[in-house]
């Protein structure tokens, strides 16, 4: 049964959500039955649950386990399980104050997430200073370790490796939902202008057609 618990995720859920204790009926003969008699006249009742889900199935066994295992049976033959409902998702972390009020005033924000001491890292961060001068932009460089700070962000763009630029448009071209764009990789001067003048387009999004 511990094999089966430990590879069925069906039957975990099902013993995590016990709602019924099981009980135990012995059943001997008035008559003065042997031990034998007493022993194949015992029996076991389990009833389990899956939580949430207002599944259950009730079964007998010669052992409380095997009572609980032929309900976990049941429930598993009946599909239980199937349509419970995901755990709710962890809600994201606001990110810092001045992160947040430099988006609010409708600068471009750039948040550039390095690993200090590396080449690529170093050779970013130098080129991404290009835009700090810049009244219309503001920017922030922060450590990997620092990226659940910025939850919010980085995980609807899925960052998933570092140097990594994110550009967030404007406020008021985002029209109140946050957009932005991530760059990964070595930077230049160049490329960094060019994500923050690709920030603050205006005109249409023309589809490309190499034919």
């Amino acid at each position: 049964m511990r094999e089966k618990l430990n590879e069925n995720p069906i039957a975990q859920v099902a013993l995590i959500g016990i709602l019924a204790v099981v009980g135990v009926v012995m059943f001997i003969g008035q008559s003065g039955g042997g031990e034998e008699e007493a022993e194949s006249a015992s029996s076991t009742q389990a009833t389990v649950a899956v939580a949430g889900s207002g599944e259950s199935a009730t079964a007998t066994g010669s052992t409380p386990g095997e009572a609980v295992e032929s309900a976990v049976s049941s429930l598993e033959a009946g599909g239980a399980g199937a349509t419970a409902a995901p755990p709710a998702s962890v809600p994201t972390p606001t990110p810092p104050k001045p992160f947040v009020k430099a988006y609010d005033s409708g600068k471009t924000v750039a948040l550039l997430i390095v690993h200090p001491g590396t080449i690529d890292s170093i050779i970013t961060t130098r080129f991404t200073r290009v835009v700090a001068p810049l009244a219309e932009v503001k920017l922030f460089v922060i450590k990997a370790k620092r990226i659940a700070r910025y939850a919010a962000v980085t995980v609807g763009l899925e960052v998933n490796r570092v140097p990594a630029l994110i550009v967030l448009k404007p406020k008021k071209l985002s029209e109140g939902t946050p957009q932005g764009t991530v760059y990964y990789g070595l930077q230049t001067p160049q490329s960094v202008i060019q994500a923050v003048r690709d920030a603050n387009y205006k005109g249409r999004e023309l589809a490309y057609h190499p034919n």
